[in-house]
């Protein structure tokens, strides 16, 4: 037991403190979180770089018995060190990048010279996220990438499928993120979808839900791909208000996915209220309660390998609830495995 004898789990927390004010270290916890502080081709609103160190800020205030999952803290929760490597690549990407999204992509050669350095960095992030992620799961823990924007779980969710051929994706969000290099940078935030649709061979089959915004090629993208099943907002509004029980959906949701799944979150795919400083807030979405919901009835019969949340923005009330969210993500997997 990573814990001590006499750890008070209702005892408060505060700065120093490791994650959700546990005093575990990475090596010795169950679920370890991975800070991934870049953000170089957010696209409209920006701050998610700050939300690794101001979800682990707003974990100290968080109680530890959860009333949805139990007491994930027993396994141990710890969040990796942050790396002075990474918040060098999200101030040299964002430098290089700024520039080209302003333009709406690279109009020029000097444009298209920083979008090549950009994808660079992009390659090297992967890796870096890629083998902490692996190293998690080679030891047996829950990995939980902390973005940062969407861009950023790729080497995560790569690392996983190597692990688990046929690896199942739960895609929470409002977006399809299903571009082709938006902007032009290779890694955008808003292909996330594409690339690993179309770069991880070892990825089955994969559900989007709460999608609401997305563009005439995505559409026809998410209806070609075979290992692909979306639902829209409207889809799901309409159901409710037909009287289907979110339960009911939410089994059919989770029915084709494979028995191990990652679930990705970009907070944008739950009601703006949660996280209004997200990047890109889009009204609709799903409500707190089911999303919960979906990631119970997934845990019943799949077990949830890893996770990711993304596009917290930087805001103490995003914070509040993108920590929650991680908790409870991370509550989840730990009951996924012990259905």
């Amino acid at each position: 037991m990573p814990l001590p004898p006499d750890f008070d789990p209702d005892a408060p927390a505060g700065p120093g403190d490791g994650a959700f004010g546990l005093p575990t270290t990475p090596d010795e916890s169950g679920i370890v979180l991975i800070p991934v502080p870049f953000e170089a081709t957010t696209s409209f609103g920006r701050g998610t770089a700050a939300a690794p160190r101001r979800i682990l800020e707003a974990s100290w205030q968080i109680d530890l018995n959860d009333t949805d999952t139990g007491e994930p803290w027993r396994a141990g929760v710890a969040m990796l060190p942050f790396d002075p490597q990474v918040d060098a690549w999200n101030r040299e990407a964002c430098a290089l990048a700024q520039p080209i999204v302003e333009a709406g992509g690279p109009q020029t050669d000097a444009h298209r010279a920083a979008r090549d350095e950009v994808d660079a960095i992009g390659d090297a992030l992967n890796k870096w996220v890629h083998g902490h992620t692996a190293a998690v799961l080679r030891r047996g823990a829950i990995p939980g990438i902390i973005g940062g924007d969407h861009s950023v779980p790729f080497g995560a969710v790569q690392a996983a499928a190597e692990a688990h051929p046929g690896l199942g994706l739960l895609h929470i969000d409002a977006h399809a993120d299903a571009r082709v290099a938006y902007e032009g940078f290779r890694w955008s935030h808003a292909s996330i979808l594409h690339n690993l649709r179309t770069r991880l061979r070892g990825l089955g089959h994969g559900v989007s839900v709460g999608l609401r915004d997305l563009g005439r090629e995505e559409s026809r993208l998410l209806r070609s791909w075979e290992r692909q099943t979306a639902y829209s907002d409207t889809e799901l509004r309409y159901e409710k208000a037909a009287g289907e029980p979110w339960l009911r959906i939410a089994a059919r949701i989770v029915q084709p996915l494979p028995e191990k799944v990652w679930v990705t979150v970009d907070v944008d795919g739950l009601e703006p209220q949660y996280c209004p400083h997200t990047g890109t807030p889009v009204p609709g979405g799903l409500d707190w309660g089911e999303l919960m919901l979906l990631l119970d009835v997934l845990q019943q019969n799949h077990e949830i390998v890893g996770f990711d949340v993304c596009e917290v923005g930087d805001h103490a009330w995003d914070a509040n609830v993108g920590a929650r969210l991680a908790y409870k993500l991370g509550g989840y997997a730990l009951m996924s495995r012990g259905r």
